[in-house]
C-alpha cells in the first residue's frame, strides 16, 4: 500500500498515530463483490449522507479542491474501512472529529481508513475527507467555453468526491460548489441559497433528500443560462443551459408534458425538483445523456425521445435502482419501453411498427439476439441488446399477461422498492405474483436466453407469425 503524501503538519500527525489496529478491529476491506466490478463499493458500513463541498475554477481545469463528510453506520466492528476515491492529493481524514490513526492508498481507487477508535457495530459516524488535485478517471467532460461537466455510467463519482460507489448504498445528497463570479454550479435536488464571499466567488448549494446512487450525481460548472418553472403540484423545475446549448421553450413544455405521461404510467413522480442540464461542449456536442437523479443531463438540447427515455429512469433506475451491474435491464429495458409507450401516445401501433418489424428485421440475426438480457457480462453491463431487445421483451410481456397486469407490475414494483434496490430476479418474481401466471419460460427465453425465443413466447396472443413473414 502507498501511504499519502500530507503537509508537514498532517504528516506528523499521522506518523504518531499511525500503527497497526488492534487485533480484534475488522477490516471493512475492497469491494462488495460486485460480478462485474468486484472492488466498487465498500462492505462493513452504510451510507446516510454525503456532504460534498467543492471549490472548482474553469482557469485551472486540471485542479478541484474538496472537503467531503461521509455520514453511515457501521454494519459490523469496524478497525478500518475504505471508501472509493480516485487519484487527489489527501490532505487530512478525520473520523468523529478525530485524526485518522492511518491512511493509506489502496489499488486504484481504495482509501483505507483506520480510525483513531474502532468503530461498534451499529455506531453512526462520520468520516471527513479534504482533498485537492488533478481529477483522474472517468467522467469529466470539458465544456466550450472552460466550465466543466462531472457525470458518467457505471463510473464517475470518485473522480470528485470519495464514496461508497456501488449502486446498492444509495444516501442523500448535499453539494455545496464555489466558482467564480460569472459561472454557476448546478447540481442534483432542491437549490439552496447563493452566497457571495466578498473575493469574487459565489457559491451554490444543492440538496437531494432522496437517496441517490453514486453514478446518479453530477455536478456542472459553467455560464448557464438558468430557466425555472413549477410542475401543476408545485415541483419546482430547474432547467440550465450552457451558451451553446439549444433553448427552446416549447422543448420546455414538453418535458412537463411527459412528465405528466410517465406520472399516469407509472405513479406519482417521485422526486422534489425536477429539470434538465443541457450541456454543448467544445466539438459543440455535450456528454451522453443521463439519468442523474432529478436532473438529467441532455447533449445538445432537449428532444423529446432522450427526454422520455432519461425522465423514465427517474422512476426506474434511481427511484428504485438496481441491486448489482447485472441488473441493467431493470433500469434500461424499462426506460427504452417508455419511449415505445410515448410513441404509442402519440398514436403509433406498437405491434406492426416497433415490435412486429423489429422482429423482422433481426429474425435471421442470431447476433441480434446472443447477449442475454439479465446478467449480460462483464464489460457489457448496458450492452446495446437492453436497448433493442428490453422493450421487445416488455411489450410481448405485456401481451402475454395484458395491460392491466403489466401496468400493475411496473406500478407495484416502484411502490414495493421506492427508493431502495432491487434485482432483475425479483423482477421475474414479481411478474408471476402479479399475474398470477407462471413465467419461468419466457423469461428464460426472452431475459435469460442467447437465441431468439420460441415462438410461443415471441409471439403471443395478438402477435401474428404471419406479420413478419
Amino acid at each position: 500500500m502507498r501511504r499519502l503524501a500530507a503537509p508537514p503538519l498532517a504528516a506528523l500527525a499521522l506518523c504518531v498515530l499511525t500503527g497497526l489496529a488492534p487485533a480484534s478491529a475488522a477490516d471493512g476491506g475492497p469491494g462488495l463483490g460486485d460480478p462485474y466490478f468486484p472492488t466498487d463499493g465498500n462492505p462493513g458500513y452504510d451510507v446516510d449522507r454525503y456532504d460534498v463541498r467543492i471549490a472548482y475554477d474553469p482557469a485551472r481545469p486540471d485542479h478541484l479542491t474538496g472537503d467531503t463528510t461521509v455520514t453511515a453506520r457501521a454494519l459490523t466492528d469496524l478497525g478500518r474501512f475504505h471508501l472509493d476515491l480516485t487519484g487527489f492529493d489527501v490532505s487530512s481524514v478525520t473520523v468523529d472529529g478525530r485524526t485518522a490513526r492511518s491512511v493509506e492508498r489502496e489499488g486504484e481507487h481504495e482509501l483505507v481508513i483506520t480510525p483513531a477508535r474502532e468503530l461498534r457495530k451499529g455506531a453512526d459516524f462520520s468520516v471527513r475527507v479534504r482533498y485537492s488535485g488533478k481529477p483522474v478517471g472517468e467522467g469529466w467532460h470539458p465544456m466550450a467555453d472552460g466550465g466543466v461537466a462531472i457525470s458518467g455510467e457505471p463510473h464517475s463519482a470518485t473522480t470528485w468526491y470519495p464514496a461508497n460507489d456501488h449502486p446498492s448504498d444509495k444516501a442523500t445528497f448535499r453539494l455545496t460548489a464555489t466558482v467564480p463570479d460569472g459561472w454557476s454550479a448546478v447540481g442534483n435536488g432542491r437549490p439552496g441559497p447563493v452566497t457571495r464571499d466578498g473575493t469574487g466567488r459565489r457559491t451554490f448549494r444543492w440538496y437531494e433528500d432522496r437517496p441517490l446512487t453514486t453514478y446518479a450525481s453530477m455536478v456542472a460548472v459553467d455560464r448557464f443560462t438558468v430557466r425555472s418553472s413549477e410542475l401543476p403540484d408545485g415541483t419546482p423545475v430547474v432547467n440550465a443551459y450552457s451558451p451553446d446549448a439549444l433553448i427552446d421553450p416549447d422543448a420546455e413544455a414538453l418535458q412537463e408534458d411527459i412528465l405528466g405521461f410517465l406520472a399516469s404510467r407509472f405513479g406519482p413522480y417521485p422526486f422534489s425538483s425536477a429539470g434538465a442540464v443541457v450541456l454543448a461542449g467544445p466539438s459543440g456536442t455535450g456528454p451522453v445523456d443521463l439519468e442523474t437523479q432529478s436532473r438529467p443531463t441532455y447533449d445538445t438540447g432537449l428532444f423529446d425521445v432522450a427526454m422520455v427515455h432519461e425522465l423514465a429512469h427517474q422512476w426506474y433506475g434511481d427511484s428504485v435502482s438496481f441491486t448489482d451491474w447485472r441488473d441493467g435491464c431493470a433500469a434500461e429495458c424499462v426506460a427504452t419501453y417508455a419511449q415505445w409507450l410515448w410513441y404509442e401516445h402519440q398514436g403509433d401501433d406498437l405491434d406492426r411498427d416497433y415490435y412486429l418489424a423489429t422482429v423482422k428485421e433481426h429474425r435471421t440475426d442470431p447476433a441480434f439476439w446472443s447477449v442475454p438480457l439479465y446478467d449480460p457480462g462483464a464489460g457489457r453491463e448496458l450492452d446495446s441488446a437492453l436497448y433493442a431487445r428490453g422493450p421487445l421483451m416488455l411489450h410481448a410481456l405485456r401481451r402475454t399477461v395484458g395491460d392491466k397486469a403489466l401496468f400493475d407490475i411496473l406500478r407495484t414494483w416502484l411502490a414495493r422498492h421506492r427508493y431502495g434496490n432491487a434485482s432483475w430476479p425479483e423482477f421475474e418474481t414479481l411478474a408471476a405474483e402479479r399475474s398470477h401466471r407462471d413465467l419461468r419460460g419466457f423469461f428464460t427465453a426472452w431475459a435469460h436466453g442467447t437465441q431468439i425465443p420460441p415462438d410461443r413466447y415471441l409471439f403471443p396472443e395478438g402477435l401474428s407469425r404471419a406479420a413478419t413473414g
